[in-house]
């Protein structure tokens, strides 16, 4: 099948970022035999602009996406994160290519009101739309054109590649890595975290409290070195939401901390998270992992061969087809056991 993959692929950054969820998209899609083409809007945009000013090339990105349809003819568009195409360039997509189904991919958080907003827009033209909230909480969008689905963060084998459940040696016993401090405060929780275990053993925090964040192949050595790691969302109590933080961790084998109030529990088998409820329950299920290995490994590894059988990015980008074509699901998706491939609840 022939899939034109709208994302942004970083084109500019050369290598000094990690795989991101739309290329581990792209690259599922790939091992599951489909023929992709990727287009990255903003990198096209800033390509096509006098002086590389992005903004002045988004008009040419969307001429350039149209060129492309017509020379790809795609069966299914994938829409991500591309802002800069507009609502009338897919409705064109749609005329260049009536049989093409259209869907959308939504990774970011619904406590972001601009998020909200950008996926009731996109909902109004693309027949699927997905959101890596959990269904319970989809809702709000029901009613619009597009069928709405919930979306995992998957591994990819490539690149979560580590097995740290194995390993005893760390330069790390706890990891929190962070760049973003706009509708949050969980800097309070590592603080208050560091402020008390510290002395007991090796925590880093990258990006906050004055530790430079790491990125490319430093982020990956972080990771090869590290016990434990703290997956904070920026807000808790969303269902299923979690930023592919967790994903990153299960897939290489590090034990990690989350909080309960998503209810992941209802989704990852028992033994493989540790959830918390508050800080001093948190600090204590820290002290208690740290201070056990045997229980730390076999956790870690639960999470991670889970992770690695049911969440991997070959399942998902299959998962995304199906749905989006609407055939019948070749794989019971363990985030997707409640629904059929139209969208709707199981009777």
């Amino acid at each position: 099948m022939r899939v034109l993959h709208i994302a942004y692929q970083q084109l500019r950054r050369y290598g000094k970022t990690r795989v991101s969820w739309a290329q581990k998209l792209t690259h599922g899609l790939i091992k599951n035999d489909h023929f992709v083409q990727g287009f990255s809007d903003r990198d096209v945009a800033a390509f096509e602009a006098p002086f590389g000013w992005r903004d002045l090339g988004k008009g040419k990105a969307n001429k350039r996406l149209l060129e492309t349809v017509e020379a790809f003819d795609p069966d299914l568009v994938i829409a991500g994160h591309c802002d800069i195409v507009s609502n009338e360039t897919l409705e064109k997509i749609r005329q260049i290519c009536p049989h093409a189904a259209l869907a959308h991919c939504n990774n970011d958080p619904l406590f972001v009101p601009e998020n909200v907003e950008k996926i009731k827009h996109r909902a109004q033209v693309v027949d699927a739309i997905f959101v890596s909230t959990g269904r319970c909480e989809l809702s709000i969008f029901e009613g619009s054109r597009a069928r709405i689905y919930h979306m995992p963060n998957p591994v990819d084998p490539a690149v979560e590649n580590l097995d740290n459940s194995i390993k005893k040696e760390f330069e790390i016993d706890l990891l929190f890595c962070s760049n973003s401090d706009d509708f949050t405060k969980r800097l309070e929780l590592v603080k208050s975290l560091k402020d008390t275990l510290q002395t007991e053993m090796k925590f880093k925090t990258f990006g906050s409290f004055g530790d430079p964040p790491v990125w490319g192949r430093d982020y990956d050595h972080a990771l090869s070195e590290t016990k434990m790691g703290l997956n904070l969302n920026r807000q808790e109590g969303h269902y299923w939401y979690s930023s592919a933080r967790m994903a990153q961790l299960a897939g290489n084998g590090i034990l990690q901390f989350t909080h309960s109030s998503p209810r992941f529990d209802t989704l990852l088998p028992p033994d493989s998270v540790v959830y918390f409820d508050d800080a001093d329950d948190l600090r204590n299920k820290i002290r208690e992992f740290h201070n056990d290995d045997v229980k730390r490994q076999a956790w870690a590894a639960c999470a991670r061969e889970f992770f690695h059988k049911e969440m991997n990015n070959k399942l998902y980008a299959q998962y995304i087809l199906e749905s989006s074509l609407l055939q019948p699901y070749s794989h019971d998706y363990v985030w997707a056991q409640d629904i059929n491939p139209d969208g709707c609840l199981k009777p």
